[in-house]
């Protein structure tokens, strides 16, 4: 086995469709999308929520639709919005065409819920007529009444057969544009949910724990349960659902990709929890280093140890590395190597330079290969 083999991580194989101009499955980066919980009908507060989901780094955002005022609103919340919308619609067909007339993306629909055929069929001509692809969204907590009854509970053997009945009104309609989920709040639930789903059927499936909580215990929730499915290969697009900022939504969602290699964006850093051998206050100094370097969305690697133990070992596999020494001097680390000292009262301005430095190498190095890139072709 090679030292980076047990690392790989075999995505499932899902066919590719288009969120406006985002590619989500097929061999596409994993997408990170949030939800806005502002008003929808207020354009002016959605959108401002939205800038900052798009300055954290979001792929794709979705938008609630509940009302006439929210679709209206929609024609200068997409005209605005620098990434592709969702609209989230539930029950009602006519919102749903509305969305899709003033510019969603896609629309979060499940057709089965919406009424006779005929509106289905206008649902599914709509969206062919403005270019919106859709997504089947089964929760467990909202599943059919047939479905419940058959089953006697909410289990991933009925929300399967949900989102399969769903597909197969799509399907029968020469629709394939579509992505389904199949949430649950009980990350059990959810990830057996999923791999089945995932055994069943080609398109890209959403990833995602609904309701998974607070910020703290929503992220360890749903990265015990999302983090699962990706280690496994299933997920094409995912959303951290917690009751927190929308954009804390997009940092956590990033922070599990990081951490699995499946995608990196902005500084990643690798830090000691500290102890009494410590050369200066790290949880302060990583707690600093990640508010100053949040706007760097280039991905660079630092590493952040207290002491001489593990330090050095840490800051050969980063970008740049910061160990701890004595008499308030420590070491820095460029490119895995002993570069040079910094005294510890100067290190927070001094790394950020680094980074800054670091990320701009790393741009220039893709730019002149882009070029080179276009010039041979």
């Amino acid at each position: 086995m090679s030292v980076r083999a047990y690392r790989d991580i075999h995505r499932r194989k899902a066919r590719q469709i288009m969120v406006g101009k985002v590619a989500v499955g097929g061999d596409a980066p994993i997408t990170v999308q949030t939800m806005t919980n502002t008003i929808t009908g207020d354009a002016r507060a959605t959108i401002d929520q939205i800038r900052a989901i798009e300055e954290a780094g979001a792929d794709i955002v979705r938008v609630s639709c509940p009302d006439e005022d929210a679709t209206k609103a929609m024609k200068a919340i997409t005209k605005a919005a620098a990434i592709p919308v969702v609209a989230d619609i539930h029950f009602h067909y006519k919102r749903a065409i509305e969305a899709a007339i003033n510019g969603a993306a896609c629309l979060r629909i499940n057709p089965g819920n919406i009424g006779n055929a005929q509106r289905v069929r206008d649902v599914v001509q709509a969206a062919k007529d403005h270019g919106c692809s859709m997504r089947i969204g089964v929760n467990a907590g909202s599943l059919e009444p047939d479905l419940l009854e058959k089953y006697g509970e909410p289990c991933p053997e009925a929300m399967v057969e949900s989102a399969l009945n769903h597909a197969k009104i799509l399907d029968d309609l020469d629709f394939h544009e579509y992505k389904i989920s199949v949430k649950a709040s009980d990350p059990f639930l959810a990830v057996a949910a999923y791999q089945a789903l995932s055994e069943a059927i080609d398109c890209p499936l959403h990833v995602g724990i609904t309701e998974a909580g607070g910020l703290r215990s929503g992220t360890v929730k749903s990265s015990i349960g999302m983090g699962s499915l990706l280690w496994a290969g299933i997920g094409d697009t995912i959303r951290v659902s917690l009751s927190a900022e929308p954009a804390e939504e997009v940092k956590v969602g990033f922070e599990m990709l990081k951490s699995l290699d499946l995608r990196h964006r902005g500084v990643r850093i690798v830090s000691c929890p500290s102890c009494a051998r410590q050369g200066f206050n790290v949880i302060k100094t990583v707690e600093i280093l990640e508010q100053r370097l949040a706007h760097i969305a280039t991905p660079v690697s630092l590493s952040i140890i207290g002491c001489v133990v593990n330090g050095p070992g840490e800051a050969r596999e980063t970008d740049i590395g910061l160990t701890g020494g004595g008499n308030g001097s420590h070491k820095m680390y460029i490119g895995g190597v002993p570069d040079h000292n910094i005294d510890d009262g100067a290190k927070i301005d001094h790394i950020v330079k680094l980074v800054e430095k670091r990320a701009a190498e790393i741009e220039a190095a893709k730019a002149a290969a882009g070029t080179q890139s276009h010039a041979a072709e």
